[in-house]
C-alpha cells in the first residue's frame, strides 16, 4: 500500500476510535433519525467481513512470529493491510450496530454482552495495529492480544446470534428438548400443553434476551402483558385475539407467526390455544378439573397421551424440503409435526377453493403425511380415494364434510389412523357397525351431530372397547350449559329513516328478551318476535333464554339513526397516514369501527387526525332542518387514542354565511380504562341549514398522568351521524 494511502486509513482509524468513544459515551442521547436506519441495519450485512478478516489477521499475526516468517518484508506488508483493513470495517461495523440497537427492541443484558465484546476488538486490533512497528510488539504480546481476539470474535458471535434466533440457537437442534412426560391427572393445561407450544415454535424470538415486538413469553405475567401491537388474546374470545390472528393470517404475511421458514403450528396445537382463550386462559388449571365433555379436556387428553407415540422415530424418511414449501398455498398449509421429524401436518381450508385436486397435489408427499385436517371442506366420498392413498395416516379430521358410510370403507386400509373425527357428517349406525371392525389401531372417534343415537353408541362402545367414542354433551339437565349472548342480524347498525330489528341467536328453540328503554332484560321484557320497529338511535338491551340452560349475560347493542345524508361532503384536513379510511367517505358509508386489532374493521374504518383538526364541510342542495351531530369516536387510553377535546358546529345558508351554532367540549378519560366506543352528540338549536361544517380537535396535550404526557392525542372517528 502506497504511503500516503496508508496515511489517509491510518488518520481514518484514529477518527473512528473518537467517535466511537462519543457515541459510547453519549449512547443513552442517541436519537436516530429515520434516514440514518438503512445505515444501521447494515450491520448485519457488512458484520461477516471484519470477522473473517481478523480471524485471518489474527493467525497470520500470531505465526508471524515464527523465525521463518519474522522479518520478511511481503509478509509483513500484507499482514498489516490485512489488519488494517479489518480494524477499519470492524469500526464502521461497530457504528452500524449502536445505531441499530436504538431502532429495535432487543434484550439489554445479551446485546451489552455483544456491544462490548464488539467494541474490545475494535479497540484490541486499533492497539495491535498502533504498536506493531515498534519495539513494544513482542511475540508474548502478539499471541495474547491475538488469541484475546480470536476469543472476543467468538463471544460476540454467540451473542449476536442469541440476538437474532434465540438463546440456546447453536445447541437446541442437538439438546433433547423433549417435554417431560406428565400423569393427566397431574397435568396442568397451561404448564404441561400451552407453554411447551410457546417454548418450541415461539420464544426463541419471544423472550427477554430478543424482545421482538417487546413481547416475552416465557412467563405468565409477561403473556398476560402482551406487546408493542397490544394484549395478546381476549379472555374468553380467540375470534378476536391477537395471537389467534398473528397464527392464521397468511404464511405469506410478515405478520404470520411463527414466521415462513420457522417450524410452523401443528392443527392440534392451534387447536389448543384456541380452547386455552376460550377458557379464560388461565395458568393454575387442571386438566382434570374441566368438564369430562369439554373440548379442550378432550383434545388435552388425546394429546398427552398421543404425544409419546407420535415423538418415536418414524419407519420413513423426510419428504424434499422444497416439495413441501410448493405445497404450502393460500389454502393449504404443509409443516412439519415436530421439530426434525420427518412427519407432516396438512390443514386445508377455505372451501371456495377446495377441490379434488387439493389432495391430488399430495402424492409427493404421501408417505409422511400423519395428520390430515380437512374440516368443514366439501370433501366427498370420491375424494376418500385419496386419502386412502396416505398410508401412514394417524389423525383425519374430517368433521362436518359431505362424506357418507359408504365411503368408510375405503379408509379402513389406514392401518396407522388412530383419531377419526366425523362429527356433522351424514355417517349412521348401521355404517359404522359394518367398518369399524376394519380399522385395526383406532382408539377414538367422534360421531356428536351425526344421526348415531345414544343408545347406539352406548351398543358400539360395548363392542369396541378399544374405542373412545366422543359425542359431545348430553343434556340431561344436570349439566346446564350457559348460553351466549344474541347478536344483531344487520348488515350494518346505522340507518336512513327506520329499521327492523333483528335479534340473532345460533342455538334453535332460543327466546330472547330484550329492551330499548335502558331497563334490564328480566322476565317482564319484551320477547322478540321480529316485528319491532326502530325509528331513532337506540340502546338495546338482550338476554337469551332456554329450558335446561343457563341464560347468557345481558348484552347492550346499538343502532344508530342518520337521517341526513349530505349531497357533497369535502374534507378540508389531512388523515393520519395510519388511519386513512375511506377518505371522507368514511362518515357517512354506516361502516363502523371496532377496538379490535384483528378486525378488519379497525384498520379499514377509523379516519385518524393527530396533530390537525378534523374539519368537514357539508352541502345539502335542499335545506335541511337539523337538530343534532353526533360522531362515533374510538377511546383508547393506552395507546394514546382520546376524545376529541372540543367540537364545533357552524351552519348557514350558504358557504359565505356560516356561523357558530354550538362548541362543546367532551369529557375525556381521568385514568387508563379498557378501549371503548363513545357516541359523541351535539345538540342544537332547531334551525335550517344549506351548509354545516364539523371541526373536532384532537387533545393538543396528553394528561400528566399519561405515560406520553405533552404529546398530542389520536383522534378516530368512523361514522357522524346527522339528524
Amino acid at each position: 500500500m502506497k504511503e500516503h494511502l496508508r496515511s489517509y486509513a491510518g488518520n481514518f482509524l484514529f477518527a473512528l476510535n473518537i467517535f466511537i468513544i462519543f457515541l459510547l459515551l453519549f449512547e443513552s442521547k442517541l436519537e436516530i433519525p429515520v434516514w440514518l436506519h438503512p445505515f444501521g441495519r447494515m450491520h448485519l450485512l457488512l458484520l461477516h467481513f471484519p470477522i473473517v478478516l481478523l480471524l485471518i489477521s489474527m493467525i497470520l499475526e500470531i505465526f508471524g512470529t515464527r523465525i521463518s516468517f519474522n522479518k520478511q518484508p511481503f509478509y509483513e506488508e500484507f499482514t498489516s493491510i490485512v489488519l488494517l483493513v479489518g480494524v477499519i470495517s470492524a469500526g464502521i461495523t461497530v457504528i452500524m450496530g449502536l445505531f441499530l440497537s436504538r431502532q429495535g427492541d432487543y434484550g439489554r443484558n445479551v446485546l451489552s454482552w455483544h456491544k462490548w465484546f464488539g467494541v474490545s476488538i475494535f479497540f484490541l486490533g486499533s492497539v495491535m495495529y498502533t504498536i506493531r512497528s515498534s519495539d513494544k510488539y513482542k511475540t508474548v504480546m502478539v499471541k495474547v492480544g491475538g488469541s484475546i481476539t480470536i476469543v472476543c470474535l467468538l463471544l460476540t458471535g454467540h451473542f449476536g446470534a442469541a440476538l437474532t434466533h434465540g438463546d440456546g440457537f447453536i445447541w437446541n437442534s442437538v439438546m433433547d428438548d423433549r417435554a417431560e412426560v406428565v400423569p393427566i391427572e397431574h397435568a396442568l393445561v397451561f404448564d404441561h400443553l400451552i407453554k411447551p407450544i410457546l417454548d418450541s415454535k415461539c420464544t426463541g424470538c419471544h423472550n427477554p434476551d430478543k424482545l421482538k415486538g417487546k413481547l416475552v413469553l416465557t412467563d405468565s405475567a409477561s403473556i398476560h402483558k402482551g406487546g408493542k401491537s397490544g394484549k395478546l388474546f381476549v379472555s374468553g374470545n380467540p375470534e378476536i385475539s391477537l395471537l389467534m390472528n398473528r397464527i392464521h393470517v397468511e404464511p405469506e404475511s410478515k405478520k404470520h407467526m411463527p414466521p415462513s421458514g420457522n417450524t410452523q403450528l401443528t392443527p392440534d396445537e392451534k387447536e389448543l390455544l384456541r380452547l386455552w382463550i376460550k377458557a379464560n386462559t388461565q395458568f393454575n388449571q387442571t386438566i382434570v378439573s374441566l368438564p369430562p365433555t369439554d373440548s379442550l379436556r378432550l383434545l388435552a387428553t388425546a394429546y398427552l397421551n398421543t404425544s409419546e407415540t407420535l415423538e418415536d422415530p418414524f419407519e420413513f424418511s423426510s419428504a424434499d424440503e422444497e416439495t413441501v414449501k410448493s405445497l404450502n398455498t393460500n389454502y393449504r398449509v404443509v409443516s412439519p409435526l415436530a421439530k426434525n421429524s420427518p412427519a407432516l401436518s396438512v390443514s386445508v381450508y377455505n372451501k371456495e377453493t377446495y377441490t379434488s385436486q387439493t389432495l391430488n397435489e399430495l402424492m409427493d408427499v404421501k408417505n409422511q403425511i400423519v395428520s390430515l385436517e380437512l374440516s368443514k371442506m366439501p370433501v366427498t366420498d370420491n375424494d376418500l380415494q385419496n386419502v386412502a392413498k396416505f398410508e401412514n395416516l394417524r389423525r383425519l379430521n374430517l368433521n362436518f364434510t359431505n362424506i357418507t358410510g359408504d365411503g368408510l370403507a375405503t379408509l379402513a386400509s389406514l392401518k396407522h389412523l388412530t383419531r377419526l373425527s366425523l362429527s356433522g357428517t351424514k355417517v349412521n349406525y348401521p355404517d359404522l357397525k359394518q367398518t369399524l371392525v376394519d380399522f385395526e389401531n383406532l382408539n377414538t372417534i367422534s360421531l356428536w351431530k351425526t344421526e348415531v343415537t345414544a343408545d347406539e353408541i352406548n351398543q358400539l362402545q360395548t363392542e369396541y372397547k378399544n374405542i373412545q367414542f366422543l359425542v359431545g354433551l348430553k343434556d340431561d339437565g344436570s349439566n346446564p350449559i350457559k348460553l351466549n349472548t344474541p347478536k344483531l342480524k344487520h348488515k350494518s347498525v346505522v340507518f336512513d329513516d327506520s329499521i327492523q330489528l333483528q335479534l340473532f341467536h345460533p342455538v334453535k328453540g332460543v327466546e330472547i328478551r330484550f329492551t330499548t328503554d335502558g331497563g334490564e332484560p328480566d322476565s317482564t321484557a319484551s320477547i322478540f318476535n321480529g316485528t319491532t320497529i326502530l325509528k331513532e338511535s337506540t340502546t338495546i338491551k338482550a338476554r337469551a333464554h332456554k329450558s335446561g340452560w343457563l341464560s347468557s349475560d345481558a348484552v347492550t347493542l346499538h343502532v344508530y339513526r342518520s337521517y341526513y345524508k349530505p349531497d357533497s361532503i369535502m374534507l378540508l384536513s389531512k388523515l393520519n397516514r395510519v388511519h386513512p379510511a375511506n377518505g371522507a367517505q368514511t362518515f357517512f358509508d354506516h361502516q363502523l369501527g371496532t377496538f379490535n386489532a384483528n378486525s378488519p374493521a379497525w384498520a379499514n374504518n377509523w379516519a385518524g387526525f393527530l396533530k390537525n383538526d378534523m374539519e368537514l364541510l357539508l352541502e345539502y342542495k335542499t335545506p335541511k332542518e337539523i337538530s343534532s351531530i353526533a360522531m362515533n369516536t374510538l377511546i383508547e387510553t393506552e395507546t394514546s387514542i382520546f376524545p376529541p377535546a372540543t367540537i364545533e358546529i357552524w351552519g348557514g345558508p350558504s358557504i359565505d354565511k356560516i356561523q357558530l351554532i354550538t362548541r362543546m367540549n367532551p369529557e375525556y378519560p381521568k385514568d387508563y380504562r379498557k378501549p371503548f366506543i363513545e357516541l359523541i352528540e351535539c345538540k342544537v338549536p332547531k334551525r335550517k341549514v344549506s351548509y354545516l361544517k364539523i371541526i373536532a380537535r384532537p387533545l393538543r396535550k396528553l394528561p400528566s398522568w399519561h405515560k406520553n404526557k405533552n404529546n398530542p392525542a389520536l383522534l378516530l372517528v368512523d361514522e357522524v351521524l346527522i339528524n
